[in-house]
């Protein structure tokens, strides 16, 4: 008998980096299991919030845990999103996956480190830790939608297009709520560098989006 050389499917590496980003998601839960409960619900009661944004902020494992949650998902659901929206895309393989992980985890580093600069500048850091825990709060909630579309993408309904614009819409939906309480919660911050505010706006919020949109059209 000859043997016979086999290339590993979409699918097989697709379930590694889903088990892998479980592992993240299972030890969040199980070390801040009542932490957990109170994210769980955070689009529709804002408990977690006033809970742990005055304290610990970005730097605490369960945040972490649920930030590389996450971008792993979030890198993920770009690949397969990009592969049904554009229909013939040689990207069969995992090697595009690595340079939309580094470059999504890069902007989000390199966002996080403006920001907190800004507010170090403006005499303000501590409003901004808090805004930037927020806001990131609740793009890590949307990765728990982008982990069940990546499930549903690679293994019950393949080149869905109903699953991947439901998946955007609710993601979007998530963080438009996201901004809502930040703005809600931070008005007279907002109002006092309104101008600051509206080029970070563009810059670092809305651009993001622009740029993944014409991504997944190319």
């Amino acid at each position: 008998m000859e043997p016979i050389l086999r290339t590993a499917g979409t699918a097989d590496w697709i379930t590694i980096i889903l088990i892998g980003s479980i592992l993240f998601l299972v030890l969040a839960k199980g070390l801040f299991y009542s932490r957990f409960l109170n994210f769980i619900i955070l689009p529709f009661n804002n408990k977690y919030i006033f809970m742990y944004s005055k304290k610990e902020k970005l730097m605490n494992w369960f945040h972490i845990f649920f930030t590389i949650f996450q971008v792993i998902n979030f890198a993920l659901f770009i690949f397969l999103a990009r592969q049904i929206l554009r229909e013939g895309t040689d990207d069969v393989y995992p090697f595009m996956y690595p340079i939309i992980l580094a470059c999504l985890l890069g902007f989000i580093v390199v966002k996080i480190i403006l920001q907190l600069g800004n507010g170090f500048i403006f005499g303000s850091i501590k409003t901004i830790g808090e805004l930037i825990f927020k806001k990131l709060s609740y793009l890590n909630y949307s990765g728990i939608i982008m982990f069940l579309a990546n499930v549903i993408l690679a293994y019950v309904a393949q080149g869905s297009k109903i699953v991947v614009y439901v998946a955007i819409l609710l993601v979007l939906l998530i963080n438009v709520i996201g901004w809502v309480t930040v703005l809600r919660n931070h008005q007279k911050f907002i109002t006092n560098y309104f101008f600051y505010f509206i080029l970070y706006l563009c810059a670092l919020e809305i651009s993001p989006f622009v740029i993944i949109g014409s991504y997944l059209k190319q």
